[in-house]
């Protein structure tokens, strides 16, 4: 088994308006005092909690960069111009392109904020990698692909974004924000993404099951490792991926 070495294509927009600033953070996960230290990885949530896009901004002159996968990037620019209303806030698409890699970084790159494996990331007229195989390395660090492993169904916490500097419990209000404290304070996760040793013909979207007991969903599979989302008082041993065995690794 091998994977593919890319991820999706990747859509750029740019926010600006003299009321930009207060309109995002008043709607994302993350704290943008942050764009002063470079790109801020962050997510618009419904008010339920659940995930609409997750997605990265990028400090740009007097307005800023929004880098969301090509997947969710009509639905994004259409929830954030319902919450513009009267505000002073221009949201239009660039002709800007994502190019990617994990050696040396070009002048003009950016670092990716999840991650120091996921090497940096560089806005202009190019797209592309330097060949590093990301899928690899997603799959080694936990880290999920937009539309692949995360869903509109998705809860943040549960996918990982505490540890990949996605979310920040010390900001204001923002939508989805109640849900998501009483997650991380009043509750202990029973599901959540964990990496799994997988045998060969595992494909991506099967149920795991353990027991005749659902356990949870195989995602992306790299090799012979794979994410998972998992119910955690299920995992163990004699889990399988249809004929396929699955193994627990973190």
């Amino acid at each position: 088994m091998t994977s593919e070495k890319a991820d999706g294509p990747r859509r750029v927009l740019r926010i600006s308006g003299a009321d930009w600033y207060d309109f995002l953070q008043n709607l994302v996960t993350n704290d943008l005092k942050k764009l002063s230290d470079g790109p801020v990885y962050t997510a618009l949530l419904t008010p339920q909690g659940k995930l609409i896009a997750d997605f990265f901004l990028i400090s740009d002159g007097d307005g800023v960069l929004l880098d969301v996968a090509e997947v969710w990037g009509d639905m994004l620019k259409q929830r954030l111009s319902m919450y513009r209303l009267r505000a002073d806030v221009q949201i239009e698409d660039t002709d800007l392109k994502v190019r990617r890699g994990t050696g040396d970084a070009p002048e003009g790159a950016v670092l990716d904020p999840r991650s120091p494996a996921l090497g940096w990331r560089l806005y202009g007229p190019e797209d592309g990698d330097d060949g590093s195989d990301f899928v690899a390395i997603r799959v080694a660090q936990m880290i999920p692909e937009s539309g692949v492993d995360l869903g509109p169904d998705s809860y943040i916490l549960e996918m990982g974004f505490e540890r990949l500097n996605g979310v920040d419990f010390r900001k204001g209000c923002y939508v989805g924000q109640e849900v998501t404290a009483r997650m991380k304070h009043k509750t202990e996760l029973r599901k959540g993404l964990r990496l799994v040793h997988v045998g060969d013909g595992a494909e991506p979207g099967a149920e795991i099951t353990r027991d005749g007991k659902p356990v949870g969903t195989l995602l992306t599979v790299a090799g012979d490792t794979a994410l998972a989302y998992l119910r955690f008082d299920r995992i163990g041993n004699g889990m399988t991926a249809g004929d396929v065995p699955v193994t627990p690794l973190a």
